[in-house]
């Protein structure tokens, strides 16, 4: 492990940075070659050969790619950055939202031969709904085919006008020798892996120059009236406002610098670095941080004060072996020491510091102190998840809880192994506060354990980690979809319990009316009897046999719901007349009376909320007819259109895979439960045939 000492900034001299963008744009290798420049490492590690202190987990080593986000704090000129590094790969998109989450600042990284890729838009967007300071990097200058002029054109046509070039590049591939400083009006020659050397702008990049200052400074001067006005009356601006300009720009959310570079090479990385220290805003720019008060509700915020109130969030959980669980620590506003009492607000329970670290990747050292700006790991927290809220008790405040993605997927899992049932709800219950993307729960009726997630990588390297550090292997299917069953007509029926054993008997007749309630109303219970016909003390148990039947309905099993039982008359025997008497008569007549109620099969529906690019809109909304689901409307949202749905619950297992490869992965989805409708009656007939082959198999055990 390699040490590294960190002194304590003022929040305006933080820089905190999200990379961003799609798998394999080198985000990573990127960062790498920044930590690597300012020497936080003493050699540039690979993504390829292992020796990256960003992707340090045995997974990452396996997939060669990010699958968790990883932090690494450094200083440069005077200021402390700390890049947060996520994954590319759209089924980690919890990760992405945590980085955002931590950070002011967001740097898209593109490839310079591919342009704008699916992740790179899908969480630019993300980025764009924070309003968050942002510039772009294409990277890859030295590819082969990379194409600086086709991925600018790339990033304006995606971003828009106000992505504006800071720099260009003096030739492209192995003939990337230098970059035309558009800022400082200069070119900066490369000479092997250094910063480059700075000289005057070659003649044949003049021409290129002014026109690409003249458009920077165009947009520098947009950044607020004064400026604006100095521009029209002068026609230019002064270099320091023309810096200003840029700066207020990119802090406002309104202007995204583009620069180049190679990470292999470590071209362009050290004018990336003046960047991040010089132009992106620091901690306490933007707009305070929010939330609620945790007894009164009432909405409060916390200025990025060193000196103010404790706030910190804890925006991720990992765990490692030998180390145990890691909490990734935002500190918004005050201070926080080891051997701190803080107060954890959204889960309502004291909370102790021990040991706080800053780190570079799988490396950390000691911090004396996390203040305002400071993003760090806490370890040995014994309340705390990710998403809470640790602060000052007698300052108290939640803050507004990062917002995960919800799953899309789900699979049912059982242990291979019997009696790693209890081992497997522990572990799945770690992972699970682990990571917010990730749920399970038992399901009652199907008796199964589901698991939800991002898609199907996530849920097969959750279930690997299962096996890992819980030592529970376990198998995954489809699960079984919740159907229900209930009665669309009438049907009166009488039962009459008669059992005699030498003994005391058992006698209980019971006359029952059933019929249809409206959708939602459930079980409803009656009692018509009059004159005597069953003694009171026996309704209650006619009730309690008919609930206790409801779980399993007699046409597929399913529970039974929307439908009315109404105890009419009855029999009883003074002697041989019980409660257990009158409950399995109750049973049996719930029985025939749903079979004899015109029975149906119900199956759940879930509102699905489809935001997807107008190109592939057709293909989309044919997939869903071809799914039985049910257009609701559709509405514009920027660029994209969303689309609102029913669709069957059954038909949406693996609609996260198939979206995606429908639409090059350019489209998202949402879904909530909405509600259950009539089964078709082919497809009942598929229900009702699988139980009855189940129940033959039961019968032969």
């Amino acid at each position: 492990m390699e040490e590294f000492a960190l002194k304590a900034y003022a929040p305006a001299d933080h820089r905190n940075v999200a990379l961003i963008g799609h798998g394999g744009a080198g985000k990573t290798t990127l960062a790498e070659a920044l930590l690597f420049r300012v020497k936080a490492v003493s050699r540039q590690g690979s993504v390829t050969d292992g020796t990256s202190v960003l992707d340090y987990l045995p997974e990452e080593h396996k997939r060669q790619a990010s699958v968790g986000l990883s932090v690494a704090t450094f200083e440069y000129k005077d200021r402390k950055v700390t890049l947060i590094d996520t994954p590319g790969f759209l089924d980690f998109e919890g990760e992405v939202v945590a980085g955002l989450s931590a950070a002011e600042s967001a740097m898209l990284v593109v490839s310079a031969d591919a342009g704008i890729e699916v992740g790179s838009e899908l969480y630019w967007k993300k980025s764009r709904a924070r309003r968050m300071p942002a510039f772009v990097v294409i990277n890859g200058m030295d590819r082969e085919h990379a194409d600086a002029e086709k991925a600018l054109a790339s990033v304006k046509e995606h971003l828009g006008p106000k992505a504006v070039a800071l720099e260009f590049p003096m030739g492209s591939g192995a003939a990337f020798s230098g970059l035309v400083d558009v800022l400082h009006n200069e070119a900066v020659t490369f000479e092997g892996d250094g910063a480059g050397k700075k000289g005057p702008v070659p003649a044949e990049y003049q021409d290129a120059l002014a026109e690409a200052r003249g458009a920077l400074m165009e947009n520098a001067a947009e950044s607020s009236e004064a400026l604006m006005n100095k521009y029209f009356e002068d026609g230019e601006l002064s270099q320091d406002d023309l810096v200003a300009g840029i700066h207020a720009g990119v802090a406002q959310g309104d202007l995204y610098p583009v620069l180049f570079a190679s990470a292999t090479t470590g071209h362009g990385i050290g004018r990336l670095l003046d960047v991040i220290a010089e132009v992106l805003p620091g901690t306490g720019e933007g707009s305070p941080a929010e939330g609620v008060h945790p007894d009164s509700e009432e909405r409060e915020t916390r200025d990025a004060k060193a000196d103010g109130p404790l706030a910190a969030q804890v925006f991720r959980v990992a765990s490692e072996s030998h180390v145990g669980e890691l909490f990734f620590l935002k500190v918004v506003s005050g201070t926080m020491k080891p051997g701190d009492d803080v107060f954890n607000a959204s889960q309502d329970r004291a909370e102790k510091i021990s040991q706080l670290f800053y780190a570079v990747g799988k490396n950390r050292t000691d911090a004396d102190a996390l203040s305002a700006g400071d993003v760090g790991i806490a370890v040995k927290l014994r309340n705390s998840a990710a998403n809470d809220t640790l602060c000052a008790r007698s300052a108290p405040i939640r803050l507004d809880p990062i917002p995960f993605p919800t799953p899309v997927i789900d699979f049912a899992i059982r242990p291979t192994s019997s009696g790693d049932e209890d081992k497997m709800g522990t572990g799945l219950a770690r992972l699970s506060a682990e990571d917010p993307t990730f749920r399970f729960h038992h399901d009652e009726e199907t008796h199964e354990t589901v698991v939800s997630g991002m898609g199907e990588t996530h849920i097969d390297l959750t279930l690997s980690r299962l096996k890992e550090r819980f030592g529970v292997e376990v198998s995954a299917a489809a699960p079984r979809i919740p159907y229900r069953e209930t009665i669309r007509g009438k049907s009166s029926v009488s039962y009459r319990h008669k059992k005699q054993t030498g003994g005391r008997g058992q006698f209980a007749e019971v006359h029952v009316r059933f019929e249809a309630v409206a959708s939602g109303e459930g079980f409803q219970f009656a009692d018509e009897i009059v004159g005597g016909a069953i003694p009171g003390r026996f309704i209650p148990a006619v009730e309690k046999g008919m609930r206790e039947s409801l779980g399993r309905g007699p046409v597929a099993g399913y529970p039974v719901v929307d439908f009315r039982a109404t105890l009419f008359d009855g029999k009883f025997h003074d002697v041989d007349s019980s409660e257990a008497a009158f409950k399995m008569a109750a049973s049996q007549a719930f029985k025939q009376g749903i079979q004899e109620g015109s029975p149906t099969i119900l199956e759940p529906y879930f509102h699905v909320e489809i935001t997807v690019p107008q190109e592939y809109m057709g293909d989309v909304m044919g997939d869903l007819s071809s799914r039985r689901g049910k257009i609701l409307g559709m509405e514009a949202r920027g660029d994209d259109q969303v689309i609102n749905a029913h669709v069957p619950a059954s038909e949406l297992q693996r609609y996260s895979v198939d979206l995606r490869s429908l639409t090059q992965g350019r489209a998202t989805f949402l879904r909530s439960f909405s509600h259950y409708e009539e089964l078709a009656r082919d497809l009942q007939a598929k229900v009702i045939a699988e139980f009855q082959s189940h129940q033959e198999e039961l019968a032969k055990k």
